[in-house]
């Protein structure tokens, strides 16, 4: 069976780009020589690793010893490739921010800023904001970090922009990525996460169509979606019920697709700053890993990373689906 040599990663992680990139050879053992001319290809997903000190405790460790890891496909172990890191796969960003949020949001613009403009150079970056029945792209994707920061302005507030299915336009914002190589992908979508497109009886993260479709297609695209939530206009009356269904379809979201979601109880959180140094955190944790891939039947394919040390967990997309 095919394994990977023993390779044991380590990595600095302390807010500042990660230097390494490792290259995984096959290992044929035993008898199955025949495997050598099976049929592979190559998959690409975003990964981040952490301790689970750094995520109980919020502080982040100036080295993690990530182990030995092994990527199963449909409880397969298939054989990695590489994994590039910050230095040497640049960041690809879509900032999404839903329009009818409450006006508190436009409060936290400065900070959105700051942090796309501390964005480690090379990065490329996409601002755009959801409104009912389309996608108002102010910024394709650029280099120019500056551009990309200046072109946030306030949101409308009102719920004649709001969007009923926010992620009917972040599948509309995902296929922006096509254009681009594959590697470090990630979105940061600012939102109340409510689907109301078929009645409120039906906003559950269990229900909603649309938010289904807007994981498998990030799943296919390699995309970690990052989701802080914020108010909108139909929950900011406080609704418990609506809040905790839109929280838990960003959380389905960010976790399926290898990203985190962020809260601050069930309330607009009073400043963004907490959450982009988790945020900042997680990117700089965040790796793009290849491997190949045994298996070509059309569908779902669910993917588990394990690493020989307990003590680190890796957030990835929980699978992908191949046509």
């Amino acid at each position: 069976m095919f394994r990977n040599r023993l390779a044991e990663i380590v990595t600095v992680l302390l807010f500042v780009p990660i230097f390494f990139e490792y290259s995984f050879a096959q290992k044929i053992e035993g008898n199955n020589q025949s495997r050598q001319n099976e049929k592979v290809r190559p998959v690409t997903i975003p990964i981040s690793i952490f301790t689970r000190r750094e995520l109980k405790e919020n502080q982040t460790e100036e080295f993690v010893r990530a182990g030995i890891l092994v990527v199963r496909e449909d409880k397969d172990e298939q054989i990695i490739l590489s994994i590039r890191s910050v230095s040497s796969t640049p960041l690809a960003l879509a900032v999404l921010i839903q329009d009818d949020l409450t006006s508190n949001i436009n409060l936290q613009l400065d900070e959105i800023r700051k942090f796309i403009r501390n964005l480690p150079k090379g990065s490329r970056v996409m601002v755009a904001y959801l409104r009912s029945g389309s996608l108002q792209v102010r910024q394709k994707f650029t280099e120019d970090l500056e551009k990309a920061a200046g072109s946030l302005r306030i949101v409308t507030g009102s719920s004649a922009f709001a969007s009923v299915n926010p992620y009917d336009q972040v599948e509309e914002a995902l296929k922006r990525f096509d254009a681009l190589p594959t590697g470090r992908r990630a979105v940061l979508l600012v939102s109340d996460g409510l689907d109301v497109s078929r009645g409120v009886d039906s906003s559950s993260p269990s229900q909603s169509v649309d938010l289904d479709r807007a994981i498998l297609k990030a799943q296919r695209k390699a995309v970690a979606i990052y989701s802080f939530y914020n108010a909108g206009s139909l929950t900011e009356n406080g609704n418990q019920i609506l809040t905790l269904n839109g929280q838990g379809s960003l959380n389905r979201l960010s976790e399926e697709t290898g990203g985190r979601a962020f809260f601050q109880g069930t309330i607009s959180p009073i400043s963004f700053d907490p959450f982009f140094r988790d945020l900042n955190v997680a990117l700089n944790h965040q790796f793009a890993l290849t491997y190949l891939s045994t298996h070509f039947k059309k569908g779902y394919h669910k993917i588990e990373i394990l690493s020989t040390n307990p003590d680190v967990k890796i957030e990835h997309p929980k699978g992908y689906f191949y046509k």
